[in-house]
């Protein structure tokens, strides 16, 4: 194992947005710099960073001069082009790895992998065309989800199928990208894992936390998750399996459905998670620093909870909230410094400590 990176050195992020803006405070408290990649200008991380490069995926040189800057590569999202990845890893390690990376891009990957380890998820087929889609509905069955195998985020990139005369209208929303179809799940609520993983092996998990989406975009997050203590259990458990099956380093958020025929893996992100946002008050290392102890080499926090918490999204006009909730003594603000207000859009977050 290498050592532990040192004061002042750097760690390089791909990406600028919210996630690399809390990777960046964390590894400030550390000692180390972030410098972050990013394409668009003015990112919300580029506030709080070291140094920030605007340049585009595909601008080999700018790639490289990053990776020169830098001693090791992380990641806050995961659709990060392949060649800019092939650039990268040649001059600096990549931190989780690219294995992580190639699994979690594509859905239909990402649930192969899965079911190869044993573990449930809903059921799902391959689409590639009308005829391939009549044929998974009639084994899957209606309603179902038509998703984009890759790109897709909070909601974005799927069509709901009630019945089978509205799979054409759900593939001509696809815009001819391939797809996956998966199969309603019954469910009693849906919970995610962060659990991270260091070079050496060690496993750290968080306790699982009870989400709510809305729109298909995530609105609150609550600990404790309403889990019986076997159900506890075997969440981490299962997401120490995906851990170590991918030789991960670095936090991954793992989305389950409780069921009553068991947990069901919904989806792995390679990366710091919205659900583990509670963590920032709820825990003395947050997923931020826990990821930054990860990929610099550092030993691992224990993730103990001391406080309950509910995590809640500020998306859009939200915001305006804002004088009401900075009264109340309970809550923590969390603002990402993005300038436009915008429906759909993560403003910021806040975390309400619960008592009693």
């Amino acid at each position: 194992m290498t050592d532990p990176l040192p004061q002042g050195a750097t760690i390089g992020i791909l990406g600028g947005g919210q996630l690399g803006r809390m990777l960046s405070v964390a590894a400030s408290r550390l000692g180390l710099r972030c410098h972050v990649f990013e394409p668009g200008a003015e990112p919300p991380a580029g506030h709080v960073a070291d140094a920030v490069t605007t340049a585009g995926y595909d601008d080999t040189a700018a790639l490289e001069a990053f990776a020169a800057s830098v001693d090791v590569i992380t990641y806050e999202f995961e659709n990060i082009p392949t060649e800019a990845l092939d650039v990268l890893q040649a001059l600096r390690p990549i931190r989780p790895g690219r294995e992580a990376l190639r699994v979690s891009q594509d859905r239909l990957t990402e649930k192969t992998f899965l079911t190869d380890l044993g573990l449930r998820t809903a059921p799902f087929a391959d689409i590639t065309d009308a005829a391939s889609l009549k044929q998974a509905l009639e084994v899957i069955g209606a309603p179902a989800i038509l998703k984009t195998r890759r790109f897709g985020y909070d909601g974005k990139g799927q069509a709901r199928i009630s019945s089978p005369d509205e799979a054409e209208t759900a593939l001509a929303e696809m815009n001819g990208a391939p797809a996956i179809l998966e199969g309603f799940v019954e469910f009693s609520c849906e919970v995610s894992v962060i659990a991270a993983r260091s070079a050496d092996g060690s496993v750290a998990c968080f306790d699982p936390g009870e989400n709510i989406h809305r729109e298909g975009i995530l609105r609150t997050t609550t600990v404790p998750a309403r889990l019986s203590a076997s159900q506890r259990t075997d969440a981490v458990l299962l997401a120490a399996q995906i851990l170590n099956a991918l030789n991960y380093v670095g936090v991954m958020g793992v989305e389950l459905f409780v069921t009553p025929q068991g947990l069901l893996v919904n989806e792995i992100a390679p990366r710091v998670h919205n659900s583990g946002h509670w963590t920032q008050n709820g825990c003395t290392i947050d997923q931020f620093e826990q990821h930054i102890r990860a990929v610099a080499n550092w030993p691992l926090g224990d993730g103990s909870r001391y406080a309950d918490v509910q995590m809640e999204n500020l998306i859009g006009d939200d915001l305006d909230k804002l004088p009401e909730l900075a009264k109340e003594s309970d809550v923590a603000i969390h603002l990402y410094g993005k300038a436009a207000v915008k429906p759909g859009r993560k403003m910021g977050h806040v975390n309400r400590i619960i008592r009693g």
